[in-house]
């Protein structure tokens, strides 16, 4: 037997899983024949971040899909907060905003699953998930053992973590808790396209639901919704290179975007880089880049994966072979 997993992944590709289990609690796992368990297992979300290249999976798939959100614990100034996996992240922030809870504001209209969003790091206009990230609870699937992962022990980093390297469909996460302000919330507005929009508003002392506003409209313009056009969001990460390469790429390109990360690295806009390779004039099997961001590959239509997965990689060689930088994927290939 094989289950469709076109439904299961926001580019909309078809492919087939030899198994595929869905999970609505943590006790689910422990009825699941231990023998596929210790098998090379897939965990899926949201299906928002992740490519199917193949047109079949023999690896189990387990669907997580445990809801809830909870308030466990608050101050005068802080709530927290746990949220089941298998929430779905905009429900979540806008759950925060319903009742006033800053920290997540900047991360509206992200696709895809609460399970997902540490796993990721999920960041956008200067924030990162793991700035209100408690702990991540869960299980190891192979021993059913149970764990409680600290902040620090998550080793977040620029769209990755330790669930995403080391623990990559070992790990399980059921639970994510949270800690977010109650007042005094910490506005961050410093994008140019947020700044913008905030002072053309007139808005001069934004709250966080005025932020979010802002960021969900820029959101909407630049990226295509994965239920009219299928895509992941951002398919590669944005390079950091060492000051020095960038010095000598802006000698031959002198429009070249940036932001100083520190002193010494910097951060080059991918989408520029993929502009500049001429990849929005390409069409390839019904894949291209989306009008109004290049940094998002697209399905047009009854694009196989493996057409996106070929897409991507000429992407990648395009770029390296004009500005010897190589990008990595955001997205998860499989």
């Amino acid at each position: 037997m094989k289950y469709s997993l076109k439904d299961l992944n926001s580019f909309g590709v078809e492919s087939y899983a030899s198994n595929l289990f869905y999970i609505n609690s943590i006790e689910d796992f422990s009825a699941i024949d231990p023998d596929i368990r210790k098998k090379d297992v897939i965990i899926l979300g949201g299906g928002t971040n992740m490519l199917f290249k193949s047109s079949f999976i023999e690896r189990p798939v387990f669907k997580i899909q445990i809801k809830g959100i909870e308030k466990y614990k608050e101050n005068e100034n802080e709530v927290y907060v746990s949220v089941g996996a298998g929430v779905n992240w905009d429900h979540f922030v806008l759950w925060c905003l319903d009742n006033n809870f800053g920290g997540v504001e900047n991360l509206i209209s992200i696709p895809g699953n609460v399970g997902s969003a540490p796993i990721q790091n999920i960041g956008a206009y200067g924030k990162e998930v793991k700035d209100t990230i408690v702990s991540c609870e869960g299980i190891f699937i192979k021993n059913l053992k149970k764990k409680t992962f600290t902040n620090s022990e998550c080793n977040f980093n620029y769209r990755t973590s330790v669930f995403k390297d080391k623990l990559k469909n070992l790990f399980a996460i059921t639970k994510v808790n949270f800690v977010l302000s109650k007042s005094n919330h910490q506005i961050f507005s410093e994008y140019e396209s947020v700044k913008s929009l905030l002072k053309n508003r007139k808005i001069t002392n934004p709250s966080i639901i005025d932020i979010a506003n802002i960021i969900k409209e820029i959101r909407d313009f630049k990226l295509p919704n994965y239920k009219v056009i299928g895509n992941a969001g951002s398919f590669f990460k944005n390079p950091i290179i060492n000051k020095e390469k960038f010095e000598k790429l802006k000698l031959n390109f002198k429009l070249i975007p940036n932001y100083y990360i520190d002193e010494s690295n910097v951060k080059i806009p991918a989408a520029w880089l993929i502009e500049a390779c001429g990849y929005k004039k390409i069409i390839y099997n019904n894949v291209s880049v989306h009008s109004n961001q290049s940094l998002v590959i697209v399905n047009l239509g009854n694009a196989k994966g493996v057409d996106i997965y070929t897409f991507s990689q000429n992407i990648k060689q395009s770029v390296l072979k004009k500005f010897d930088i190589l990008l990595e994927e955001e997205v998860n290939i499989l």
